[in-house]
């Protein structure tokens, strides 16, 4: 039987207890992994052992898509008729985001994502198609069956909303594997899933490693799969499904956003906005890592953006008052400050942090580079930390120029009170969203996805629906002769 977790939040901010199971969910239950090997937990604000999870291996994702195809065939697909704080804690306790942050953002955008797309499940039609009058033609928008799907460490309870949500409206079964920095929270929401849902099997969660996520993408009975995480990863996922059997994929990959400042920008809300560099500890794909400055406003923006930057809390996530908290584990504080020395090697300027915060844990202090030209890593390259350029421009041309010069297409901002100019240059940025005066404003009920590497289809509202089902045409003959 797998071990159970147990944990006593006694923190000025929060206070509650929460246990749950630490096997893999496979068939509506806990066991568990066929091997009994188990991956540590590690506590990113202090660097300790949390908890043991087990760890699933290939042969366990065997058992997980039968489990999920017998689902879907018996009882689910065409079949189917139809603690806020504890989710907050384990969210900070593992992720290392502050416990305000992951409940007030984290936990209501994932309540609000389920919400949406319980409201789609009965509302997902065809249509019927005039030809003749001899004919009748309709079509069926029909679950696809298994789908196997991976999610990252950076927001795992939202992204396990995002995949959830439309695979579950569209009538699909689930073989879904969270990050191995980040799996606490799956084992404790599958538990609050599997108390409510009927039938308990079309839910599958598993805690694995990186070949795990591979067995998903080469699995022959997987029919779809969606991925969201970096870009080199999601390029693996392509070619493993397309080796095997040339399964549906959609990714949600990297980003390196520009937000763009004219000097004619309400400068408080830019500047307010401006601090999205660091939003979630700068571990978010849609970051606004290039702050691009017109050059008549560039000194005090730089200013005003310092002293807010200098305002920013790191700490621990479950003291009052934090704002930034550790980055997720080592690998990923080795990785920023890696990124950090390429900029001060390359010539670039720190004007402000590029160095850890305390002696203990993961902390990175927010760090703003100037002096910096297109061919620098730091530019060019997604650091996925509270790390930012900051870059002037001459005009409309020159910026457009230098933020479409990038492998990436997630994201842009536009700060200018000339709205006309406004959107014409939102129009022109090649990104599959675009915000206008504002910043990392997302809405279950609207798209989210990116242009170029950044990956393909769209998360969220009802274009992520179409990710999850098969289009079928059906020919009624009401009097033709053959």
């Amino acid at each position: 039987m797998p071990a159970t977790f147990a944990y006593d939040f006694d923190t000025p901010i929060y206070r509650g207890k929460t246990s749950f199971s630490t096997g893999l969910f496979i068939n509506g239950k806990f066991v568990d992994g066929s091997d009994g090997t188990t991956i540590d937990v590690i506590n990113p604000t202090n660097g300790k052992l949390i908890t043991k999870i087990s760890e699933a291996t290939p042969k366990d994702i065997d058992i997980a898509v039968n489990a999920a195809h017998k689902a879907f065939t018996e009882v689910w697909g065409l079949n189917a008729s139809g603690a806020r704080g504890r989710v907050a804690a384990i969210e900070a306790l593992d992720n290392g985001k502050t416990f305000g942050w992951a409940k007030s953002t984290d936990v209501a955008f994932s309540i609000a994502t389920i919400k949406h797309y319980a409201g789609w499940a009965d509302k997902i039609t065809g249509q019927v198609i005039e030809t003749d009058e001899k004919k009748l033609i309709y079509t069926r928008h029909e679950p696809i069956g298994v789908v196997g799907q991976i999610i990252p460490w950076n927001f795992p309870l939202l992204m396990l909303s995002w995949k959830l949500g439309p695979a579950l409206a569209t009538g699909n079964t689930i073989v879904l594997k969270p990050s191995e920095f980040t799996p606490t929270h799956s084992h404790q929401n599958v538990e609050l899933i599997n108390a409510q849902a009927s039938p308990p099997a079309c839910q599958h969660r598993h805690r694995v490693r990186t070949y795990v996520g591979q067995a998903i993408a080469e699995h022959m009975h997987i029919e779809k799969v969606a991925f969201t995480g970096s870009t080199l990863v999601g390029r693996k996922i392509m070619e493993a499904a397309a080796k095997s059997n040339l399964k549906k994929v959609t990714l949600e990959l990297g980003g390196k956003s520009p937000n763009i400042i004219f000097d004619d920008a309400d400068l408080d809300q830019a500047v307010g906005a401006d601090d999205g560099y660091s939003w979630n500890h700068g571990q978010a794909c849609c970051a606004g890592s290039r702050i691009f400055v017109q050059e008549g406003i560039y000194d005090e923006f730089l200013k005003r953006f310092t002293e807010r930057t200098r305002n920013i809390n790191v700490g621990d996530p479950f003291a009052e008052g934090i704002d930034q908290g550790p980055q997720v584990s080592q690998v990923q504080y080795d990785r920023i400050m890696s990124y950090i020395e390429s900029g001060k090697e390359d010539g670039a300027t720190v004007h402000y942090g590029g160095e850890r915060h305390g002696t203990e844990g993961y902390f990175i202090k927010p760090t703003i580079f100037t002096d910096v030209h297109p061919d620098m890593k730091i530019v060019k390259e997604e650091i996925f930390g509270p790390v930012g350029v900051v870059i002037k421009f001459k005009d409309e041309a020159d910026v457009i120029r230098q933020a479409n010069d990038t492998v990436y297409g997630l994201a842009a901002a536009v700060f200018s009170q000339n709205i006309n100019r406004a959107i014409e240059t939102a129009h022109k940025l090649q990104a599959g969203t675009a915000w206008v005066n504002c910043v990392n404003q997302l809405h279950a009920n609207v798209p989210f996805g990116g242009y170029k590497q950044s990956g393909i289809g769209r998360e969220l509202g009802e274009y992520a629906l179409q990710n999850y089902s098969n289009v079928k045409a059906v020919h009624i003959n009401l009097g033709h002769q053959m």
